[in-house]
């Protein structure tokens, strides 16, 4: 009862701590396996899953929002963080969903600032599946990771901002690194491929693959070789830093 109470106090009472009409989304993308996944709440009060996300407070930077909820859903500072597209369909949320999540938890719609036409900014980051902590927040039951390619239903538009952030994703991809925010520190060459080709839901050809990857300058290979293999062993790899920072903000070659 507690607990509800202070749910209730916090939504019929949010817009005096909240901006009205803006709020931000995360997708938040984890390589693992060999597949790509994205971070997913299960909602207590309105049925099915969601996006991590949240209000903007009235005086917080609108980064600084998306970098503290990524923060409470994954217990990581300094994550790789993007901002992608504003979401600002009239209907993209709906009333119906709105009115029971509120009558759940006691909320008169007739006082709520949640029936307001909201407009969410929607940023994707990039992190190490290894050191995430999945947190569900206090109007979820659950924070759990997702395949790309298996996702369950999503509230809202929930699954066409999903769908974006990837497009956003894939386009990034060819003309700018990616694997340092979501590959150990050390890797082979066929993993690197493995994490490109699961983002572009496509296969690359193995030489060209890596003769492009190596003539950017981004990769450092070690001395070390893969144990265990039953074939030969493939030499382990890490990025270079300074290089792959410069190719983040000056671009390289598409792998199209």
């Amino acid at each position: 009862m507690e607990f509800k109470k202070e749910l209730k106090d916090h939504y019929s009472k949010g817009h005096e701590k909240y901006l009205r009409h803006i709020s931000v989304d995360c997708v938040i993308f984890g390589f693992h396996e060999n597949d790509l996944k994205v971070l997913l709440l299960k909602t207590k009060y309105a049925g099915g899953w969601a996006l991590p996300g949240g209000f903007i407070l009235k005086n917080e930077h609108m980064d600084a929002s998306a970098q503290r909820i990524l923060k409470e859903r994954t217990g990581l500072d300094e994550i790789f963080l993007e901002q992608f597209h504003v979401f600002g369909d009239p209907d993209r949320s709906t009333k119906k969903i709105n009115q029971q999540f509120l009558k759940n938890i006691g909320v008169k719609a007739d006082i709520s600032w949640m029936f307001e036409r909201f407009v969410t900014i929607g940023y994707y980051a990039l992190v190490d599946f290894t050191k995430v902590t999945p947190s569900p927040d206090n109007i979820s039951a659950a924070c759990e990771w997702f395949s790309i390619y298996q996702l369950p239903e999503m509230i809202l538009d929930h699954h066409h901002i999903f769908d974006e952030a990837l497009q956003n994703l894939r386009m990034q991809l060819n003309f700018h690194p990616v694997g340092f925010n979501l590959l150990g520190k050390k890797f082979t060459m066929p993993e690197l491929q493995k994490l490109y080709e699961t983002i572009l839901g496509k296969e690359l050809d193995r030489r060209n693959f890596q003769r492009k990857m190596l003539a950017t300058g981004i990769l450092k290979r070690l001395d070390e070789t893969k144990k265990g293999v039953a074939h030969k062993a493939p030499f382990y790899y890490k990025f270079d830093l300074r290089n792959y920072k410069k190719a983040l903000k000056s671009g390289m070659h598409s792998f199209e």
